[in-house]
């Protein structure tokens, strides 16, 4: 087996691996599947930590995490699918990182590494085991991935950043309220 191919079934297990993940984690939040809460319910819990409205958020991170995920484990339009991911997935950090680092105790771990492997994946490509080599990289060119990642860092800016504002004025209103 030569380096490039290598290569290419190492970039083909890991695009499985963590488009496989995202996919069944975004369709928790659109379908309920796999155990997880549908629209609804992802909806309530967007709200509970500021992300509002719920209902818009939960549907966005839902398509972010199952569309990038099954995009990814594809290999197709692997710079919007990583970057969408990656942008999913930033979102779901802002959440745990009060919490710390790891995961077990409901820090950021999960979402950095998976967002992160997304993010590599965008950048480096999707290999020779992809559609997006069967198809000639129509949807991977390199002009996509600064687009891809201009476009979803500006989004997930502005999302984030309004949670944050939304979540220390709630902060700051139930201080005021034990002071009266």
């Amino acid at each position: 087996m030569t380096v490039l191919h290598r290569r290419d079934l190492g970039l083909l297990l890991l695009r499985l691996g963590t488009g496989g993940v995202l996919a069944a984690h975004g369709t928790q939040k659109l379908f309920g599947w796999f155990g997880g809460h549908g629209i609804q319910g992802t909806s309530a819990f967007m709200e509970s930590v500021g992300y509002e409205p719920g209902r818009a958020s939960a549907v966005a991170s839902g398509l972010a995490e199952t569309g990038g995920g099954t995009l990814l484990a594809l290999g197709l339009a692997t710079p919007a699918a990583g970057a969408a991911a990656a942008g999913g997935m930033a979102g779901a950090a802002a959440v745990h990182t009060p919490n710390g680092f790891f995961n077990q105790e409901g820090g950021y771990e999960y979402a950095a590494t998976l967002g992160l492997a997304a993010a590599g994946l965008a950048i480096t490509g999707p290999g020779k085991l992809s559609l997006d080599h069967a198809f000639r990289h129509v949807f991977d060119r390199g002009w996509m991935v600064t687009t891809a990642f201009g476009v979803t860092a500006a989004v997930t800016a502005l999302v984030v950043g309004a949670r944050t504002r939304r979540v220390r004025q709630e902060k700051e209103g139930e201080q005021e309220a034990l002071f009266e």
